[in-house]
């Protein structure tokens, strides 16, 4: 058995689960931790995943899931799981999400490199 080099390999050969290569920055995962802790729940993990739909095509969904499905890929930010789900992962490879909180915006944003383009409302990309 080799030694794992990255954080991402000690991961997954922690969990023998897939690793995607999304990122939560530390302003999201900070939150997302904030919301658990108002629910009372440590069970949960944060999804994300690509949905067809919107007017480009594909739509993002972020929601706790207390699930792992077969073929879901996960990586751990400082407590804070990220599950991406098998169809997905090749989608959001390079993505990152982020937490925006000013007086126009309040939300998660997602930037993610695979996008070709998006509708004019932002919500969806092909």
């Amino acid at each position: 058995m080799s030694t794992p080099t990255t954080e991402a390999e000690a991961l997954q050969e922690s969990t023998d689960l897939p690793v995607h290569e999304v990122a939560l920055s530390d302003v999201a995962a900070g939150k997302v931790r904030s919301l658990l802790e108002q629910e009372g729940r440590t069970d949960l993990r944060l999804r994300v995943a690509v949905q067809p739909g919107g007017c480009s095509g594909l739509i993002y969904q972020l929601y706790f899931d207390e699930r792992v499905l077969d073929g879901d890929a996960v990586r751990d930010f400082d407590g804070v799981e990220v599950i991406v789900d098998k169809m997905s992962v090749p989608y959001l490879s390079g993505a990152s999400i982020d937490f925006e909180d000013t007086i126009s915006k309040q939300g998660f944003t997602i930037d993610n490199p695979n996008a070709g383009g998006s509708c004019a409302c932002g919500d969806s990309f092909h």
